[in-house]
């Protein structure tokens, strides 16, 4: 749910320019806001890598306790000097005309080759709100798997992804070795952790 205003709070958009257009886009925003101790700020600008809406699922099978996660090469992981590979949760982004319940299920068979059985929706969130547009509707689906795993992705897009279904015990304990440090995929296990008994009963 997106956050809730508070009484006063107001933003105005002074101007907006598209510095950079490519693969991805950076504009430079002029804006002026109102101040907590009252008045407004005087105008000042930010820029902003514009990314525009995601999806991400959890795979979880309930009945064999296995969540599904991916690896995959990440440019930017690599440009923060980490090592640029990590476990992630499967995500893609909303085109227009989509719903992100449809990124989900198709992002869940392009980069895992896994059917989602149903869908509980977990969080919708700014991912990185001082620079960057980015929101991801975060979410649990439910799947058999039975047999999933190996290297999927779409060679169109330069895919090259690993495929792992784990227990979740193990999972969790990649969580506590701080193995995990892509946002998506930590509060996703997190929220997973918090609610895994009442969903095995649910869906068992």
């Amino acid at each position: 749910m997106p956050s809730v205003p508070l009484a006063g709070e107001k933003a105005e958009l002074v101007e907006r320019t598209v510095l950079f257009q490519g693969y991805f886009r950076l504009a430079r925003y002029l804006f002026r806001h109102s101040l907590y101790r009252g008045g407004l700020s005087g105008e000042f600008s930010r820029e902003v890598f514009e990314r525009g809406q995601a999806a991400a699922v959890l795979p979880y099978d309930p009945i064999r306790d296995e969540v599904v996660l991916i690896r995959q090469f990440r440019a930017g992981t690599f440009a923060a000097g980490r090592h640029p590979w990590c476990w992630e949760i499967v995500a893609g982004m909303v085109e227009e005309g989509e719903a992100p319940e449809d990124v989900a299920r198709r992002e869940a068979v392009e980069e895992a080759s896994v059917q989602i059985l149903d869908l509980v929706p977990l969080y919708s969130l700014v991912l990185s709100p001082g620079a960057c547009s980015e929101t991801c509707n975060i979410f649990l689906g439910r799947i058999d798997a039975t047999g999933v795993g190996g290297i999927h992705g779409l060679e169109s897009e330069n895919e090259d992804i690993l495929v792992q279904a784990m227990p979740f015990a193990e999972a969790r304990a990649l969580l506590g070795r701080d193995e995990i440090d892509n946002s998506a995929a930590v509060i996703a296990l997190q929220w997973l952790a918090l609610h895994r008994d009442e969903l095995r009963s649910r869906w068992g």
